[in-house]
């Protein structure tokens, strides 16, 4: 059922892999359908990182469920220009590497457009490409991703409705987005090639997919005005098209952000929370300053009939706001305090912070992290992945070099680390684009990282190095942008952990805007390892609170905010020189997705943004604060 706001069905799903099986499964279905009618079936198919998991389903369906695609042709969206159809980076290469090369498509049904030739040549190649697909009778079904400004292929705000295949530029956001794919915006190329407006729109059925940060162009596209500033929109003229989106895309819909305005709500103290703090912020008030008429002009009326005086409203929001905002991330000891969002005892914790990369604790937490160890806790991280493929080739050869110069200032044999060096420089100096590094220039520049990481926890203060613990986890280690999925021996290698550490307190990344999908892998291998340990009836999980941090890549709604810690100017200043210990990543960041500052820039800017919100909402304020919610397992 489309709700009243929304000018196109909206299907939401707990996450991608549950969005992406409903998008195979009717792929499948139409597939089987045009099977027994001897029918071709015409997919219009989607690249990038929102089709990679529908992809591995359809994969799974054609080993496991005998599903064929014999009958299937398929056209592309677009390609990248100029770029080689061998490249690693090229949509060609990403459809083989996903789809084709484990399904039994016939090689001549698979179409992509052109990304080398002159200009002429892809004028002309585009034509062709309009005519091939209306010669196969259109395309039966369109599967879409959504990009950050609304782009649907690489039709960018500003492309025409009647616009068709045809070359475009890509505008830098676009660009940034794209950089997990080509390591840095440098890298990923200034045009494309891609299907039109109009070429889309005259597909039978559309179906497009959007996961995790896309709330913003997600609502403009289902409930804005059509506009070719956010193409996505023109898509409410097609007859028969459907978002598919998960939990986190959904977010900024009216159903979801504000429930009381479609209809009935169910007032619970977190709808009441969230329904006020939106009011205030809409009318730049604090909560306390808040009256009738404010509540009756914005929709709110149920709520006053409901709970009664807007005062009172007003108070109980605001003690529930106070009460997040603590000092004592690890509880107060010897204090009763009911409403605090940690427990006083036992004092003191021992706590494990998980960060997906070896950054990502002093990137999100830092300011938490050093309050924990100077608190008296005792505090471990578990570093879940090497990092090896976000430093670039120069560091190699410039720590290599120093291994030779140490070893040769001291009279140590330095032939080994010379040969390495040599090996490397010579490697190095001949890679070809999208080569993956060899064995031992990948474990160099992980070691690159793990040093870092270890820099950065004895800057904290943590006593020695057996407080950091470097899992490496095998989904990681492919040495590629692609990564595995997890796997049996990650959750292993992570439930060990957890055994032998036995901690109360664990904090671990709940920001999946990563555009690699590190972040979520990693947080579903700790999620998994904690509920098969308290299936296993382990005595000490009972005592275990799991605390979830963002801020690398996004950060908490407000309303979500469970625990806030703040930090004074100097402690901000700290925590940014702790992230600069992580030289590898300084000045240029990999993979920086849509955002081009670099990690400290957006860490500071996020955590000011949360004290300032606080303030705004009649807090005390802050220069800046770190946020976390609670998962209940």
């Amino acid at each position: 059922m489309v709700d009243s706001f929304e000018k196109i069905a909206v299907q939401i799903y707990a996450n991608a892999t549950e969005g992406s099986k409903h998008v195979a499964n009717e792929i499948a279905h139409l597939i089987r359908q045009k099977q027994a009618l001897n029918e071709p079936c015409v997919l219009g198919l989607a690249t990038g990182s929102t089709p990679i998991s529908l992809y591995a389903e359809l994969v799974r369906q054609h080993r496991e469920e005998g599903l064929s695609f014999n009958n299937v042709i398929s056209f592309n969206l677009d390609e990248y220009y100029p770029i080689e159809r061998d490249a690693y980076q090229s949509y060609w290469s990403f459809m083989h590497r996903h789809l084709f090369n484990h399904i039994d498509i016939l090689p001549e049904n698979i179409n992509l457009p052109e990304g080398i030739g002159s200009k002429d040549d892809v004028k002309r190649l585009c034509a062709e490409y309009e005519n091939k697909i209306e010669l196969v009778g259109g395309i039966d079904l369109q599967v879409l991703g959504l990009g950050n400004n609304g782009h649907i292929g690489f039709n960018e705000p500003g492309s025409s409705i009647f616009s068709k295949t045809r070359m475009v530029n890509l505008e830098n956001g676009t660009r940034l987005a794209n950089t997990y794919e080509f390591q840095n915006i440098s890298k990923v190329p200034r045009r494309a090639v891609t299907m039109g407006i109009s070429t889309i729109l005259k597909s039978k059925r559309i179906l497009l997919m959007a996961w995790g940060a896309k709330g913003n162009v997600v609502a403009k596209a289902v409930e804005g005005n059509v506009t070719e500033q956010i193409p996505a929109s023109i898509l409410q003229q097609h007859t028969d098209c459907t978002f598919i989106i998960d939990q986190n895309a959904s977010q900024e819909l009216t159903r979801i952000k504000t429930p009381w305005l479609t209809g009935e709500c169910v007032w619970s103290k977190q709808m009441i929370k969230r329904a006020v703090i939106n009011l205030a912020l809409k009318l730049d008030k604090p909560v306390l300053s808040l009256n009738t008429v404010d509540y009756t002009e914005n929709g709110l009326s149920e709520l006053l009939v409901e709970k009664g005086d807007a005062y009172e409203i007003n108070l109980q929001v605001f003690y529930l706001l106070r009460d997040t905002i603590t000092g004592w991330p690890g509880g107060k000891p010897g204090a009763v305090i009911p409403a605090h969002p940690e427990r006083s005892e036992p004092h003191p914790k021992r706590c494990v912070i998980f960060s997906p990369h070896p950054d990502d604790d002093i990137i999100s937490m830092g300011g938490t992290f050093m309050r924990l160890h100077d608190q008296g806790h005792e505090v471990h991280v578990a570093y879940q992945t090497s990092g090896n493929i976000a430093v670039t080739d120069e560091f190699v050869t410039r720590f290599i070099d120093f291994a030779v110069g140490f070893e040769d200032m001291f009279g140590i044999d330095n032939k080994m680390s010379q040969s390495i060096l040599t090996e490397a420089r010579n490697y190095i100096a001949s890679k070809k684009k999208n080569q993956v590094d060899t064995p031992e220039i990948r474990a160099i520049k992980g070691l690159i990282r793990r040093c870092e990481a270890k820099a950065t926890c004895r800057y904290v203060g943590l006593p020695d190095d057996s407080r950091s613990h470097f899992q490496n986890l095998p989904f990681y280690e492919t040495g590629t942008i692609d990564k595995n999925p997890m796997s049996e021996a990650d959750v292993l290698k992570t439930m060990e952990l957890l055994i032998e550490l036995k901690p109360q307190q664990v904090f671990c990344a709940g920001d999946l805007a990563d555009p690699h999908g590190t972040h979520k892998v990693c947080l579903d291998i700790v999620f998994e390892s904690l509920r098969r340990l308290k299936a296993a009836g382990e005595p000490w999980i009972k005592d275990c609170w799991v605390w979830l941090y963002k801020g690398a890549w996004q950060e908490w709604d407000i309303s979500e905010i469970e625990m806030a810690i703040p930090m004074s100017p100097d402690q901000v200043m700290k925590k940014r020189f702790g992230i600069f210990i992580h030289q590898s990543q300084k000045d240029s960041v990999p993979f920086q997705g849509t955002d081009s500052r670099e990690f400290w820039q957006r860490a500071e800017d996020r955590n000011s943004n949360t004290a300032n919100t606080y303030a705004a909402l009649g807090m005390t304020k802050y220069a800046a604060m770190e946020a976390f919610v609670r998962w209940h397992y």
